[in-house]
């Protein structure tokens, strides 16, 4: 809830002129693929979910009228799946490719998983539809992009093995199980999303990713550097931001003078 609404005044400033909608649009796009970069080659649970927690937001910010849906449905799934991170034998997904689990803890983290990933009878899809439905055109190309990105991402926790019992955190259970009938009780709100088109293209996105993941991103050993992640380096880059933010709205307000 803290994180959707430090975004929420981004979202309303949208609303008010086509010349903001746009800059929102374009830091939406930019923060959607920033995260679900560092996301596809995390190794760790808690900071991938973190990196693709960024991810999301762009996901919201691209299209703002319809931000809203997103957000609440990502919420139902982060929620879940950093309560479910807590209960794995392990942190690294490296090590978690060869640590079986508990079958209930997997069919859970499953479900979270698809409905991130956009797959139909869960809230994620009509999210995503709705989400790509509103995107400008110079928008749906990246964003695709990005979808598949959160994809691969997931496909960490889909392929972990299974089968071991193992002991979870008391009062996991009651919060998984109110979480995820939220995911399959808010996949109500866009029923227009249901049409073959959309569906075909949601699985095939999916079905992508997991390829991707499976002949690429699991064989590989990249260790990105966290050099960025700096303080320093984070206030150096929020300022510059902030400069390149204050000369568009600038740049808008200029060309929309001229123009009358």
């Amino acid at each position: 809830m803290v994180i959707k609404a430090s975004i929420l005044p981004l979202l309303r400033c949208a609303l008010v002129s086509d010349e903001i909608d746009t800059i929102v649009r374009i830091f939406g796009v930019g923060t959607a693929l920033m995260g679900v970069f560092y996301a596809v080659f995390e190794k760790d649970t808690k900071r991938m979910l973190a990196f693709h927690t960024i991810s999301q937001l762009g996901f919201i910010l691209a299209a703002p009228a319809v931000g809203g849906f997103y957000a609440m449905s990502h919420g139902l799934v982060k929620s879940s799946l950093f309560l479910m991170s807590g209960s794995l034998p392990s942190r690294n997904l490296k090590e978690l490719q060869y640590k079986p689990i508990d079958s209930n803890l997997w069919i859970a983290l499953v479900i979270a998983s698809l409905s991130i990933s956009g797959f139909p009878l869960l809230a994620g899809f009509g999210a995503k539809a709705l989400t790509i439905k509103n995107l400008a055109a110079w928008q749906v190309i990246p964003m695709k992009i990005a979808a598949v990105g959160t994809a691969i991402s997931f496909a960490k926790f889909i392929f972990i093995p299974r089968g071991e019992k193992q002991k979870v955190q008391p009062g996991l259970w009651p919060a998984i199980a109110l979480l995820i009938s939220g995911l399959i009780i808010a996949n109500v709100v866009y029923l227009d999303a249901y049409k073959i088109e959309t569906i075909i293209k949601a699985i095939g996105t999916i079905a992508i990713g997991w390829l991707i993941y499976v002949l690429v991103i699991k064989r590989l050993a990249i260790a990105l550097p966290r050099v960025a992640e700096e303080f320093d380096h984070l206030v150096g880059v929020m300022s510059l931001t902030l400069l390149v933010l204050f000369w568009m709205v600038l740049a808008f307000i200029i060309g929309r003078e001229a123009t009358f």
